[in-house]
């Protein structure tokens, strides 16, 4: 309220500063994290995912929050430079963006994996952007403080926009017209990510935000509401032979590279940036702190565990079919079932191709990365409460939308706090770009942001392995530091 500019300090309403907040921080995180670290079985991460959030995690981003607000909404590192001095501030500013750049890149590449010749996901992405913006010129012009009537109108315009995305990925035409390529999505983002952090926070961010919060709250709900109703069997082991670190997925023992993998479902450090570059600029009341920050976090590690049930629910040998690459387990269902089932995990070419045409697509080989896998655990367990034909198709195809919706929200809130630091640290040198209320300044930075995670996320596209193998690792162990 004292620094009410309106433009990045915005007072706003609690629920929807909780609904901005935690789709800031739920990115990549919590749906791929625990897929890939099922791979040792759902024991050890089930634990960590619990005891992590709630003596560490939570702690740290509430704690991070209160701090920075009590500082004006200071970032991390300008408030290390003001407690420790100008030059390990400087440092420590300078490590933080660069490991903002790291991850914001990666969230990006799940982002097109997902969304890469879906004509359905990108266009029901792409209409939340409208949406949004009327939003929040409803709620600042038109009915401000009627945020309950305006939560109706954009809940029905998000399953509107669902249902007509569907439509169009069935017309010959239209789908063509929304069917884009890694490289032509890898641009889109870009652009998306430098003019979503340089409008009002209140004309895209924070509306658009609060709205895919009521997907992701919504699929979660209705997950775990599946999940009690149908008591699915959990059916990968507690315990796998791939604790030993010799695992297919990815390399690496129990300790530490399963707390790297996880990420943010227990602990992050990308929370941390959110908390202390976003949103203590939009708290209205420092009494808040408690529900967005330990609140926010304890519904991300919510929705790990659910992402962890939804893998452990798939029969191990599709999860290791879909998650071993194909220098490792082959590129025909033949020779794949041979290599899974030799690893002590049965699986048959029939089954393979089953699970294929049952979601819709023409292979689940090699399909890297733990969004495919949990969008299969996610149709199957939806598909047992709500059976019928095509519906494990649609089921997956949904589950494709929501987590690119999921992740993308992470992205343009984490272009914002990037910007934040890359301005905190050029202005130690240029006092004029420090200046958020500054137009030139606010470009400047997000172009140097965006073209920075742009150009790794360019690389990781064009990478002939697919770029998780190489970033994912590197993704884990910045956002633990």
């Amino acid at each position: 309220v004292l620094n009410n500019d309106g433009l990045d300090y915005v007072p706003t309403n609690k629920h929807i500063l909780f609904g901005h907040h935690f789709a800031a921080i739920a990115g990549a995180g919590p749906l791929v994290g625990p897929v890939l670290a099922a791979q040792m079985g759902y024991l050890p991460g089930t634990l960590w995912l619990i005891a992590g959030v709630v003596l560490a995690g939570a702690v740290q981003d509430f704690m991070v929050l209160f701090l920075s607000t009590r500082r004006n909404g200071r970032s991390l590192g300008d408030m290390v430079r003001e407690e420790m001095g100008r030059i390990p501030g400087t440092i420590a500013l300078f490590g933080c963006f660069l490991i903002m750049i790291i991850i914001l890149a990666v969230l990006a590449l799940i982002v097109v994996k997902a969304l890469a010749e879906s004509p359905w996901g990108i266009f029901t992405v792409m209409a939340t952007i409208p949406i949004a913006m009327f939003m929040g010129i409803y709620m600042r012009y038109i009915r401000p403080g009627r945020i309950g009537e305006i939560s109706i109108i954009g809940v029905l315009l998000l399953l509107g926009s669902i249902w007509l995305g569907g439509q169009i990925a069935a017309d010959p035409v239209w789908a063509k017209a929304f069917t884009f390529t890694g490289i032509q999505i890898t641009w889109m983002l870009i652009g998306y990510g430098f003019v979503a952090a340089v409008l009002p926070v209140w004309l895209i961010l924070a509306p658009r935000d609060y709205l895919s919060t009521f997907l992701k709250i919504g699929t979660i709900v209705a997950l775990a509401i599946g999940i009690l109703v149908t008591m699915p069997d959990l059916k990968m082991p507690a315990l796998t032979q791939f604790t030993d670190g010799t695992g297919p997925v990815w390399k690496g023992g129990l300790f530490p590279f399963l707390f790297i993998t996880i990420a943010c479902g227990a602990v992050s450090g990308f929370h941390a940036l959110i908390s202390s570059g976003t949103t203590p600029k939009l708290l209205d009341n420092e009494t808040n702190a408690r529900y967005i920050g330990y609140g926010g976090m304890l519904m991300e590690s919510f929705v790990a565990i659910m992402a962890m049930v939804a893998a452990s629910v798939i029969e191990p040998g599709v999860y290791f079919a879909m998650n071993s690459p194909a220098a490792i387990v082959g590129s025909d269902v033949v020779a794949v079932a041979q290599t899974v089932s030799s690893w002590g995990f049965a699986i048959t070419p029939e089954a393979l191709q089953a699970v294929a045409k049952d979601i819709g697509e023409t292979t689940i080989l090699a399909r890297a990365g733990g969004a495919p896998t949990l969008a299969v655990g996610i149709a199957q367990i939806l598909h047992s409460v709500l059976p019928g034909e095509n519906t494990m198709a649609f089921w997956y195809h949904f589950a494709i939308l929501f987590e690119a919706l999921f992740i993308l929200t992470a992205v343009d809130a984490g272009t914002r706090a990037g910007r934040f630091m890359l301005q905190d640290l050029l202005g130690s040198f240029v006092p004029s770009l420090k200046r958020t209320e500054s137009w030139p300044a606010n470009l400047i930075a997000t172009a140097g942001c965006v073209a920075l995670w742009g150009y790794l996320l360019y690389q990781g596209v064009i990478d002939p392995l697919g770029g998780i193998n190489t970033l994912w690792p590197l993704f884990g162990i910045s956002n633990q530091m």
